[in-house]
């Protein structure tokens, strides 16, 4: 076993079991601690949410290890949002241009337990029931909570790869070792689950291929498919306000309040009222830090180190590429950490911000913007010139989703096409009316 060999990864979610694959086939001795029981033994919630959004970025990362095969079957494709519009039309906006362009729902905890199987098959051992309450990075020590009993131990750690989530306890640790900084800035929006269940005869009771969204301007209630042929129902609401959860405080004003505004959802729904007052009211947040490691000792990845609102369907996604980040740093400089850590935070850092900021921005998006009809024809007009400068000019959303450009690379591109697009539908209420010359020049010039 050479120096630097045993590596102590903190959270088996989905970033932390995949890292732990990765590690262990590289022929480290890897533990990983995990504060929830074994989900694979035990019926638990999954997690933040009950399903997850796997794009390209993800799927690369799935592939590099040779876990797609599996995966593929717990996947269904959506190939556009279905916009819920307040009188009740339905209208399915494409995600991208291409047919092959689409997203997949994917359950978070079908998709755990198959990256802990395989990490565990790879020789890393999980231990479950471990809280870890803090981090001694000098004496290189964990101090550990048993969920079970309350009791406390200190374990030795070696070095530390912070996978634990938003409230990271290895982040703490980091960012006091180096006297660094960390923001945590809460939305003032939050967001509850609800469950649509199967029709009778097990089929799906809305378009399965596709994203629902009933956009309502400063608030919005979302739906994914689960194989199951039931659906994840997210409200995504203020936490005060007229419309707020703060104001939904009796079960006729939860039914009054769907009725008005989602009223083909809200018979839909299982149970609403109980579900609604069962299920707890989750926060959002974005998390950003600096320094995300300390001394070749301790490093933060996925939310730990950037945790993000998820209108963007991007969390995983984007902590399954730090991996692939992380594991390219490895290759280059092996185990001298301090370069790995390094490497890896100037590489990364940049991209983190950047689909932070972008997953903001597509909050607004997804409840208010797609219902302008500016918007759609921007979004056609951008598919267009996509068409035309295919090298030049591809949609922002489409660079995010569909490619596996940096994350910074796609929001500075996403500035200049965005001005490009305003610009050019100014004066025009359609296609027809578009200045494609004007298009030219602007490309040219801009891109």
């Amino acid at each position: 076993m050479t120096a630097g060999s045993a590596i102590t990864v903190v959270g088996a979610g989905p970033v932390g079991a995949l890292m732990s694959l990765y590690l262990a086939r590289r022929g480290f001795e890897v533990t990983v601690y995990e504060r929830r029981p074994d989900m694979r033994r035990k019926e638990i919630s999954a997690g933040r949410s009950i399903n997850l959004a796997l794009a390209n970025r993800g799927i690369d990362a799935l592939e590099r290890v040779g876990l797609m095969d599996e995966v593929q079957r717990h996947l269904i494709p959506m190939r556009g949002r279905m916009i819920h519009h307040e009188g009740g039309d339905l209208d399915l906006l494409p995600y991208g241009n291409k047919p092959e362009e689409v997203i997949y729902s994917v359950s978070r905890a079908e998709l755990n337990k198959t990256l802990m199987n395989a990490a565990e098959a790879e020789g890393a051992t999980i231990r479950f029931g471990w809280r870890c309450e803090s981090i001694n990075l000098r004496a290189g020590t964990l101090t550990l909570v048993d969920e079970g009993d309350g009791g406390r131990r200190d374990v030795p750690c070696g070095v530390v790869i912070g996978a634990d989530g938003g409230g990271s306890a290895v982040r703490e640790a980091v960012v006091t070792a180096t006297n660094g900084a960390q923001d945590e800035d809460i939305l003032g929006h939050g967001y509850k689950e609800l469950t649509i269940p199967p029709g009778t005869n097990g089929g799906f009771r809305m378009e399965e291929n596709a994203l629902h969204i009933w956009p309502r301007g400063g608030f919005m209630l979302i739906a994914l498919p689960n194989p199951n042929g039931s659906f994840t129902a997210t409200l995504f609401l203020s936490h005060e306000g007229k419309e707020s959860f703060a104001a939904l405080q009796t079960d006729t004003e939860v039914e009054a309040f769907f009725n008005r505004h989602f009223p083909d959802a809200a018979p839909l729904i299982a149970d609403l009222t109980s579900s609604f007052f069962a299920n707890p009211t989750g926060m959002l947040g974005t998390v950003r830090c600096f320094p995300w490691h300390h001394e070749g000792k301790a490093v933060v990845m996925g939310d730990a180190a950037h945790a993000i609102v998820p209108f963007h369907g991007q969390g995983m996604n984007a902590g399954f590429e730090d991996y692939v980040a992380l594991d390219g740093c490895i290759a280059r400089f092996g185990t001298d950490w301090n370069a790995v850590f390094a490497v890896f935070e100037e590489g990364r850092k940049p991209d983190a911000d950047a689909i932070a900021d972008m997953a903001l921005e597509n909050y607004i998006e997804m409840r208010d913007t797609v219902r302008d009809p500016k918007f759609l024809l921007k979004k056609e007009l951008s598919w267009k010139l996509e068409e035309r400068y295919p090298d030049r000019f591809i949609p922002r959303y489409s660079m995010v989703m569909f490619h596996l450009l940096p994350y910074a690379e796609a929001y500075r591109r996403g500035k200049l096409q965005a001005a490009i697009l305003d610009e050019l539908t100014e004066s025009a209420g359609s296609l027809d009316e578009v200045d494609f010359d004007r298009a030219a020049i602007l490309i040219e010039k801009m891109m």
